[in-house]
């Protein structure tokens, strides 16, 4: 397999890092998870942005070759080509270059891209339940990927030992979040429902897909800050991520009716 670094095509077997790196020191980067399908990016310009956002609340500047929607595609193209994988899930990590302490010494990023193969899991959610030892946190950082990636290691850990298939984020005061790895939506009577980015909920790329797609087609839909009892009071439920859409068939002792999901959610991705 190969890998990208800074732009550059190696092989993973005999790639390695240089010493000091900030973002095994200190976190101080973000990442993106990426789906490679059809010869095209999945999403970029939603990703780019979001990457942007990221690198300006970092303060750091994105390298130009994943500065654009245009320039992201063709790079990460070329990795999935290297590998010989024609559909592929894509991880880029960026972290800020140098090494110091606390205080950043530059604003330049290196960047990481790896490949693997891909298939999209839209099976149903058998059995989803809340967390109860890790709650969301809202932070200037809580949208993108990366600076609190403990809290879904945590989230995923308590899933595993609970055996459950999905895991439910709240914030501390008990408002619904998110998924242990997508957004979560509901409907109820018609409506579109989803946590806002004030719950500390990661602002996901397919998660603004799915709005503009309803919005497109005339659904009423609304973020904000919902409780427990809301979500358990809905109609249907599913959870939505760059690489799939589930529905939720069951939340604790709830259950829930797929057939009263959205008819816009069978149609797959914009293009």
């Amino acid at each position: 397999m190969h890998l990208l670094y800074n732009g550059a095509l190696q092989d993973s077997e005999a790639f390695g890092l240089k010493l000091p790196n900030r973002g095994l020191a200190f976190g101080d980067g973000f990442f993106e998870t990426l789906i490679f399908t059809e010869n095209r990016l999945r999403l970029a310009t939603d990703h780019c942005q979001r990457m942007q956002q990221a690198a300006a609340a970092l303060y750091l500047k994105l390298p130009e070759r994943l500065a654009t929607p245009e320039a992201l595609e063709s790079n990460l193209a070329n990795l999935a080509t290297g590998n010989r994988l024609p559909t592929a899930r894509l991880r880029l990590q960026l972290w800020r270059a140098g090494g110091g302490r606390y205080t950043p010494p530059t604003e330049a990023t290196e960047w990481l891209a790896t490949a693997e193969p891909f298939g999209a899991d839209n099976s149903p959610i058998a059995k989803a339940d809340f967390a109860r030892e890790t709650h969301a946190i809202h932070s200037p950082l809580s949208f993108c990927k990366g600076p609190q990636a403990w809290l879904y290691v945590r989230a995923a850990h308590e899933r595993q030992q609970r055996r459950l298939d999905e895991i439910i984020l709240c914030d501390a005061a008990g408002h619904v979040a998110e998924a242990g790895a997508a957004a979560i939506f509901w409907v109820k009577n018609g409506v579109l429902f989803t946590p806002s980015l004030e719950s500390g909920c990661v602002a996901g790329v397919r998660r603004a897909h799915v709005l503009r797609a309803a919005q497109a087609k005339g659904v009423d839909c609304r973020q904000g800050l919902f409780l427990a009892q809301d979500l358990l009071a809905a109609d249907a439920a599913f959870t939505a991520n760059v690489a799939a859409i589930r529905p939720i068939h069951q939340i604790g002792q709830t259950a829930f009716h797929q057939d009263s999901l959205p008819s816009f959610l069978a149609q797959g991705f914009a293009k």
